[in-house]
């Protein structure tokens, strides 16, 4: 199975700050846990853990999702009629308090052609509120000058009325090929979704529902192809591909939206 070759870039602006620019194909399946285990069984024999999991959490690290959408939930339905081109933002983190040295950073995804686009910078704990509170967006300017992911944000943000809708947290376990640095798989589970604008919650107080129990979601990544390999443990599997978005599934969860289709 193969395909164009996409790009991955990083581009430096006035500023200094780094644009991290990606392109690449992503193929996402649902697994049951016997189903996960035995393609994870098969898989050892040509890839390995990412370099940045955690051994204490059995090979995996946390990933926390803060996402916007308009009043009327525009992203969520443009995703759920089939919307060829559609965007999305988000703020993303790898733990669950703010603590010193924890990356976090400021993501737009893009969908079109077939492909998913990422664009996403680093940001600062205090820049988040600018992000989140419309009075305070203009700010973003003065923070990150000529930074045209900011720019479409701002003018995206003013014009939908976006706010922070829906946290997303999930446990992931990911894996890289020895043989292709641009083939990647990501199992990921325990998704909880959480009613908030802010990215840091206390879990006392928040509703965390769970989110597809006893389920995990499998996406391929790759540039150019699925490897042959691969491709035969799909076959021999018989897992049929599906269009699923974590968002998506987290605004049902906290009923925010009502899916129809």
């Amino acid at each position: 199975m193969q395909m164009n070759r996409v790009k991955k870039r990083q581009e430096k602006v006035s500023s200094g700050l780094v644009v991290q620019d990606f392109a690449r194909y992503e193929f996402k399946y649902i697994l049951s846990n016997r189903v996960r285990q035995q393609i994870e069984s098969e898989i050892v024999h040509f890839m390995k853990y990412d370099g940045h999991v955690h051994k204490e959490l059995n090979n995996s690290y946390h990933v926390c999702s803060l996402y916007f959408d308009s009043s009327t939930n525009e992203y969520y339905y443009e995703k759920i009629d089939g919307i060829k081109y559609r965007r999305k933002y988000r703020i993303r983190t790898y733990g669950h308090q703010p603590e010193v040295g924890l990356p976090i950073f400021f993501e737009e995804r893009v969908r079109g052609n077939n492909r998913t686009y990422k664009h996403r910078i680093p940001i600062k704990f205090e820049d988040i509120p600018r992000f989140c509170d419309s009075e305070r967006i203009i700010e973003l300017r003065k923070v990150f000058p000529e930074v045209d992911l900011v720019e479409r944000f701002i003018f995206d943000s003013l014009r939908c009325r976006l706010v922070p809708k829906v946290k997303v947290d999930y446990i992931r376990h990911p894996y890289t090929s020895d043989f292709d640095m641009n083939f990647r798989l990501t199992f990921d589970s325990e998704l909880h979704s959480t009613h908030t604008g802010k990215l840091f919650v206390n879990k006392s107080v928040n509703m965390i529902k769970l989110s597809l129990a006893g389920h995990t979601i499998l996406e391929v990544k790759f540039n150019r192809r699925i490897p042959v390999w691969f491709h035969r443990i799909l076959q021999k599997n018989n897992m049929q591909r599906i269009s699923i978005s974590k968002f998506c599934v987290a605004m049902e969860t906290t009923n925010q939206v009502v899916n129809l289709s």
